[in-house]
């Protein structure tokens, strides 16, 4: 399987459903397609098969670089972390805060080596990673932007048939409005068509939302898309960039959906997942954008009010997986 890239999963927090989601994923998975390392502890992959009334093979290992891929179980990059005594499913928690963050790193610190291609992970929560003193980390980006190093990242949510790039996630409202200026517009714009064309979706067609109803109304109902927007968008194309806009945010997103635009720089959270999670939320991906190495993600959290019924839909785990080995193999196609 020399041509195969590998690709590291995180467990995500253990008291959430990712070890459950993944579990069920694995099951289904074409073995001959896929290199899969997981990242995590052993006792959480443990629940996860018992939630699912399923069994899971497994084999530890201290080093990705030591793993027998013609053995039949699955390798795990076992951290060593013990349960904690007063573990329970569906709680916040420090310790399974800290086994989260940890696996993330452990993976991350293999993708910036060069011993995996991607990172796919399952969802953790923000309070336990917190509670575990990982105060500045918000969540995975913010991770593995520090890893990293990265001067500038950015979320891009996938879905069958609608791409979408945010020029930022984690601010409130306000902030995210204020932050809609012509410099941040035009970098993101030059880090999606950078990444767009790395994973293989050459010369893409990028279409940029208005921030105001309407587009703006010609400055009657704000002029950010005056001052700011269509200038970024201007600067864009003289640099070679095939952007479009400011478009109406009522419009654009169902302009790329018919195959008009290859992707959508939403202005702000919610205009960008939202529209996504309504056009197919269940097999919606994250994609970090501004990091040396693939990294996608579910698009769920950790459902901690669902987590150890078994009940959890393992479409999205599956999509994600999908998503990194078709990215790491630059293989990214318009559909």
């Amino acid at each position: 399987m020399p041509d195969i890239p590998v690709v590291g999963v995180t467990l995500g927090d253990p008291a959430g459903i990712g070890p459950e989601v993944l579990v069920k994923c694995l099951g289904t998975l074409d073995r001959s397609m896929a290199r899969v390392a997981l990242y995590g502890v052993g006792w959480s992959l443990d629940l996860g098969a018992r939630f699912t009334g399923t069994t899971m093979q497994y084999a530890r290992y201290a080093d990705v670089r030591d793993i027998d891929w013609n053995a039949d179980a699955w390798p795990l990059i076992d951290l060593g972390i013990g349960k904690p005594e007063d573990f329970a499913t569906g709680r916040v928690s420090a310790a399974c805060g800290e086994v989260a963050v940890r696996a993330v790193e452990t993976a991350a610190r293999d993708a910036l080596a060069g011993h995996i291609a991607a990172m796919m992970t399952c969802p953790i929560h923000k309070e336990s990673i917190h509670q575990a003193g990982y105060v500045d980390d918000i969540g995975h980006q913010e991770i593995l932007a520090r890893m990293a190093k990265a001067e500038q990242t950015a979320t891009m949510l996938m879905t069958p048939g609608l791409k979408v790039v945010h020029l930022s996630t984690h601010k409130s409202l306000i902030e995210a409005a204020r932050f809609v200026v012509r410099e941040n517009v035009l970098a993101k714009l030059k880090l999606a068509d950078a990444s767009l064309s790395a994973w293989g979706l050459q010369a893409p067609r990028i279409a940029v939302a208005a921030l105001n109803p309407h587009g703006g109304e010609g400055g009657l109902l704000g002029r950010e898309e005056i001052e700011e927007i269509r200038p970024a968008v201007a600067d864009a194309v003289a640099a070679g960039i095939k952007a479009v806009g400011p478009l109406p945010a009522d419009s654009v997103f169902n302009r790329a959906i018919g195959g008009e635009f290859d992707a959508v720089l939403a202005l702000y959270h919610d205009q960008g997942h939202i529209a996504v999670k309504v056009h197919n939320f269940h097999q919606s991906v994250t994609a970090t954008l501004g990091i040396p190495f693939v990294r996608t993600s579910v698009d769920h959290g950790t459902a901690f009010d669902i987590a150890g019924s078994g009940v959890a839909d393992a479409t999205g785990a599956a999509a994600a997986l999908d998503a990194a080995m078709v990215l790491a193999s630059g293989n990214l196609s318009r559909d």
